[in-house]
């Protein structure tokens, strides 16, 4: 027990000293470059950086600050203490080893933001798998997670990042520089969900129709899938009906929607997006869990 412990604790390790090298080459390298701020702790950081010059990764810190201090009294001291500690192995990675050492990106501005979004993505990616994060955006999520439940996570960051894209528009005094943040936070975004949930992102068919077996035929003979059939009750007409559930690649999407067309066009189908799925077909739980 105390090998596998140890095991996890360097894996954790590598990880964290991984994401944070890539987290400063594309911070320092690209999108410090590209004069943009791409929302969360590191944006108000790289304006402040503009403004005064002083090193990034220190800023960045002392931006986290104040939230650690709240997330040590009302979070948790364990998660208070874990983002401390990524937060200053990431600062001092970016300002004494990446940003003297790492070349800078001096071509076009786009492409800048483009790359610095990726790389930042990939090593916010590595961080969390690491069972840490940046602090900045993900304490203030928690926080107000944990006094507000009733607001939407997702849209108070979406709020909060967006002003910092706003005001980054008159500290650098670009309109461009609002344009291109959007366009780093995008890319970082999309990295960190197909690292985090994987690339086995799913669709989920739930199809209501009379015609269960017919359709879950030609998904097994076209498709060279399966599917699992429930039975059910109409509330309004109080008919037997049945339920059919089937989960796809996106790719296969269109095929499954074209079977169900030509089968049953009075089906009733529920389409969901699904971030990663396990199992016959897909990923198995053993690559899950590496």
């Amino acid at each position: 027990m105390g090998k596998v412990i140890r095991r996890a604790g360097v894996k954790e390790f590598l990880l964290l000293f991984i994401g944070a090298i890539i987290y400063g080459v594309g911070t320092s390298s690209f999108v410090a470059q590209a004069d943009i701020a791409p929302g969360g702790a590191m944006g108000i950081a790289l304006m402040a950086n503009y403004l005064t010059n002083w090193p990034v990764g220190w800023l960045t810190l002392l931006v986290n600050l104040p939230l650690l201090i709240l997330a040590w009294y009302y979070l948790s001291h364990r998660f208070a203490v874990r983002t401390g500690i990524a937060c200053v192995i990431c600062s001092f990675i970016l300002d004494y080893i990446i940003t003297p050492n790492v070349p800078l990106y001096i071509g076009d501005r786009l492409l800048g933001s483009l790359y610095g979004g990726i790389l930042v993505g990939v090593g916010m990616a590595f961080i969390f798998m690491s069972g840490c994060t940046t602090g900045g955006s993900d304490i203030a999520g928690y926080l107000l997670q944990k006094h507000r439940p009733e607001v939407s996570i997702g849209r108070a960051l979406l709020i909060l990042d967006s002003v910092i894209l706003l005001i980054s528009i008159f500290v650098f005094r670009d309109v461009d520089a609002g344009l291109f943040g959007l366009v780093s936070l995008y890319a970082q975004t999309k990295v960190i969900d197909a690292m985090i949930y994987g690339f086995d992102a799913g669709t989920k068919a739930t199809i209501i129709t009379r015609h269960p077996e017919e359709i879950s035929q030609k998904i097994i003979e076209i498709m060279d899938r399966s599917a699992t059939i429930l039975q059910g009750k109409g509330a309004f007409s109080g008919q037997d009906t049945s339920v059919l559930l089937c989960t796809v690649r996106k790719s296969e999407f269109s095929i499954l929607k074209q079977i169900i067309r030509e089968t049953d066009k009075n089906a009733f189908v529920m389409v969901t997006e699904t971030t990663e799925v396990f199992g016959l077909g897909f990923k198995s739980f053993k690559e899950a869990v590496r």
